[in-house]
């Protein structure tokens, strides 16, 4: 669950700033979390492999 944690920090402090660079970065950091997410979801499921073919 530590992912979810660091999207919903990431959620607030996007809440909250008032700057336009540090809103991209967030907004990126953001959108890497939840990818990564959705990646371990994929996994959990067996919708992916996590090992490489090799």
């Amino acid at each position: 669950m530590k992912i979810e944690q660091h999207i919903e920090e990431l959620r607030a402090e996007l809440k909250n700033t008032c700057d336009a660079a540090e809103r991209r970065q967030i907004e990126g950091e953001l959108e890497l979390a939840r990818a990564e997410l959705a990646v371990q979801l994929a996994e959990q499921a067996g919708a992916i492999e996590a090992e490489p073919p090799f």
